[in-house]
């Protein structure tokens, strides 16, 4: 990488990984404080309409923010005819899951969810606003500024939340902390962008960018449906407080790898998209991105499913012990995720938006298929079985990247092989010395030390490049900085 794409692409993983970070602390001092107060039933009226929040979402952002990003020249007539379909579309979408929110009721037998969905789902209307400011930070890589937007947004949701929750409102506290926190990212993603809308409405635009971002509205929406399908066959089969167990276990994993792919998201499409004209630079790139989400995403996510119960049942409580089974294998799942992140931004910043779709698509369908023939058997066997599949699916994302750069097998197993065995080896051999050890507070204190000291002291021994520029990237700031 040139030096301007290569300091642009650290400072981008590093201001991710800062905002990642605080992101991450805050949703767990908030997610604590409100699982020790509110009950398995309120987590599972909020996961039973998870789904059609995303389905939503995904729609009224229609793959403009990454067709915006490979258009070569971008005007203001193609961020207001964006701005103007995200909001059409979100009216549209509210309107129709208003009044089929009795539907949704009748689905899962719970008509409490009618008005619980109304007000919910206006979410909707809020985060149309800020698709076109969004588009415009993505495309200039304003890390910065998105960290600060998603901070703000984080804190100030959760502390609505949590007032609610201690209010009494139980799950309407839920619902309030995803409208407050979309309605903040909306306005700040404004204030930060400078980018203003016209009143002059003119759509024509927007069929350009369709041939591209078409086939990623059908992908995100099969991506947010497969997601959230647990939860709709939890709540359709399951009682709601163990849809609230499955909430809650995916609430941790999701916080943990989302750790990584926010780090990656700012930067790996952009920058990959950038060097689209050279397929050997682009692949150097891509091996590097590739190194750098396996050293960080394998210990994070086989750390946490080592701690799994302990970190369970100290943070919220024994009432969510069973929660932890399911984190636990959750987190396997989650430790391949950023790569298969970073394998779909790739087909992405090549234009292959197709490619992309269909591959997903396949995903969707298998696990679909496995999570289905898994109902009679309980939610644990449907969680294996969820995972497994995400996992064995990675082999498929590779074939598409070693057609579009050249990725052998060799070099794929060399730049991800190392990381994942010694973040095994090193997890086992905690689990073995630290299973005698009775006092939980000592056991996850040591289990945490222990990986992450012997993670970073093999690195270091084996001489390992990527945690060496991460050493000396970060250290060289703070020496700036001084």
């Amino acid at each position: 990488m040139s030096d301007t794409l290569k300091e642009k692409t650290a400072k981008g993983l590093l201001w991710g990984g800062f905002s990642t970070g605080i992101q991450q602390l805050l949703g767990l001092v908030f997610g604590v404080i409100l699982a020790r107060k509110l009950s398995q039933a309120d987590y599972g009226m909020i996961g039973m309409l998870a789904i059609f929040s995303a389905i939503a979402a995904c729609m009224q952002e229609g793959g403009f923010i990454a067709a915006l990003n490979r258009k070569k020249e971008v005007t203001q007539r193609d961020y207001n005819a964006v701005f103007w379909m995200s909001v059409i579309t979100s009216v549209c979408f509210y309107l129709l899951f208003f009044f089929t929110a009795p539907l949704i009721a009748d689905f899962y037998g719970e008509p409490r969810l009618t008005a619980l969905a109304r007000y919910s789902f206006l979410s909707f209307l809020f985060v149309s606003f800020s698709i076109a400011p969004r588009a415009y930070i993505f495309r200039n890589m304003m890390v910065r500024q998105s960290s600060i937007i998603s901070i703000v947004a984080v804190l100030l949701s959760g502390l609505v939340g949590i007032v609610m929750a201690y209010q009494g409102y139980a799950y309407w506290g839920l619902a309030t902390q995803n409208i407050v926190f979309t309605l903040t990212v909306s306005v700040l993603n404004f204030w930060f962008s400078g980018w203003r809308p016209s009143f002059h409405i003119d759509l024509r635009p927007v069929k350009e960018l369709l041939g591209f971002s078409s086939k990623l509205i059908v992908t995100n929406i099969v991506t947010a449906a497969n997601t959230n399908i647990l939860s709709v066959l939890l709540g359709k089969y399951y009682t709601a407080p163990e849809v609230g167990d499955f909430t809650q276990a995916n609430k941790w994993n999701t916080m943990g790898h989302s750790l990584i792919t926010n780090m990656l998201y700012s930067i790996a499409q952009p920058v990959l998209t950038k060097t689209d004209d050279d397929r050997q630079r682009q692949k150097q790139v891509f091996r590097k991105l590739l190194r750098f989400t396996a050293f960080v995403c394998f210990p994070v996510m086989l750390c946490l499913a080592l701690v799994s119960e302990e970190f369970i049942v100290i943070l919220i409580t024994e009432k969510w012990l069973s929660s932890a089974h399911i984190l636990r294998v959750l987190c396997l799942a989650g430790a391949v995720i950023p790569v298969s992140y970073l394998f779909s931004n790739l087909l992405i910043s090549r234009g292959h938006s197709s490619t992309y779709m269909w591959c997903t698509i396949g995903l969707c369908v298998a696990q679909l298929v496995g999570v289905g023939l898994c109902v009679p058997y309980g939610i644990s066997r449907m969680v294996q079985v969820f995972a497994a599949v995400n996992i064995l699916w990675l082999g498929v994302w590779f074939c598409f990247s070693h057609r579009e750069i050249g990725l052998s097998v060799i070099e794929a197993v060399s730049d991800v092989a190392p990381y994942l065995l010694l973040s095994v080896g090193i997890v086992c051999a905690t689990y073995w010395v630290t299973s005698d050890i009775g006092n939980i507070y000592v056991r996850i204190v040591v289990k945490v030390l222990m990986m992450a000291v012997a993670y970073c002291a093999a690195l270091w021994v084996l001489r390992s490049t990527i945690f060496r520029e991460a050493v000396q990237f970060i250290t060289g700031k703070m020496k700036d900085k001084r």
